[in-house]
């Protein structure tokens, strides 16, 4: 009898099959779900680093009544000796709770790039308020490419914007000069952070609500196949070779100075319009001032304003928007897409 019990209260093979399809039906329907769900979460963590960010450069100009400059040479105020200086990304590290880091910051000898001990304090140092979790890139550089040969810096996700390059018939200072080669592309002076920038809010004639400060820049730039481009040291981004630190060599803004502009972009490109060829119009290596804003977010990215608000801006931006929101003072006016 007991055995009869047994035997009754077993699962047949083709029950067993159905409980299996069963349990793979519900799996396939909640991974797209638990996606989205990781998804939203790392764009939210996105957009609070953005805001931070932003928090950060209001900080600064509370204090130097002005912004930084979205990169700069070692000269007064932003340093003194010459040579490559620091990026904005170095400024407003007091701001971002990495004052230690800060306090032994040394703003001569070349502070972007040249300077050891500069380079020796952020070798393989991570920042997560500079990394969106969504990124793609790798977190460090793969060689070592400072001047002293061993800091493999982070790769940071966000750029400053220096202005847009499609706005010539509004916008005359972009830079003539070249440097390392013909593809680095035209640096603008009509945005926010830009080369030896030391912009004011007020200064924002558009409306601090209508001008893009900082972008997203998190994708690899793609081949004709889809693949990654993955440059000298495993990506390509406006921060070029030499790291989030670096600033630029040249004294002037545009449209005088050199048409590399370290740790910001003047933008050229739609958003998440990263099916270039290396060394397209402004996305050389060594280092494009026209790599486009881009994310692993669907369908778009965040952007921040001057404002300190954060919004997410498509993939179906009209260009021409996306121009007067990186230029501060054209007097166009344009709806959120």
């Amino acid at each position: 009898m007991n055995r009869l019990s047994d035997r009754r209260r077993a699962f047949t093979l083709i029950e067993l099959l159905v409980v299996i399809a069963i349990i793979a039906i519900l799996i396939a329907l909640l991974v797209p779900a638990v996606q989205k769900v990781r998804e939203a979460a790392a764009r939210t963590q996105c957009i609070n680093n953005l805001k931070n960010i932003g928090l950060a450069l209001h900080g600064f100009h509370d204090v130097s009544k002005r912004l930084p400059p979205g990169c700069s040479t070692d000269q007064k105020p932003w340093g003194t000796g010459g040579g490559h200086g620091s990026s904005w990304k170095v400024f407003i590290l007091p701001y971002i709770e990495q004052g230690s880091l800060y306090s032994k910051w040394q703003f001569t000898g070349g502070s972007g790039w040249e300077n050891v001990n500069n380079t020796n304090l952020v070798d393989q140092y991570t920042i997560p308020v500079y990394r969106c979790p969504s990124t793609t890139l790798p977190e460090f550089y793969q060689n070592n490419v400072a001047q002293n040969g061993t800091s493999r810096q982070m790769f940071s996700c966000y750029t400053g914007i220096a202005g847009s390059f499609n706005l010539g018939f509004n916008d005359p200072t972009i830079a003539g000069t070249t440097c390392c080669d013909a593809n680095s592309g035209s640096v603008s002076a009509s945005g926010v952070l830009f080369p030896n920038s030391s912009v004011k809010l007020v200064e924002i004639s558009d409306g601090t609500s209508n001008t893009i400060m900082v972008g997203e820049q998190s994708a690899h730039l793609k081949d004709a196949l889809g693949q990654n481009i993955p440059g000298p040291n495993g990506a390509i981004t406006s921060q070029g070779p030499h790291g989030w630190i670096m600033g630029t060599s040249n004294g002037d803004s545009p449209p005088n100075g050199q048409n590399r502009a370290m740790n910001t972009t003047t933008v050229r490109y739609s958003i998440n319009q990263i099916g270039l060829s290396l060394n397209s119009g402004g996305t050389t290596g060594n280092a494009g001032s026209n790599v486009p804003l881009s994310s692993n977010h669907t369908g778009g990215a965040n952007m921040l304003f001057a404002d300190g608000t954060v919004r997410y801006w498509p993939n179906s931006t009209l260009a021409l928007t996306l121009a007067y929101a990186c230029t501060r003072n054209d007097n166009q006016t344009f709806t959120d897409p």
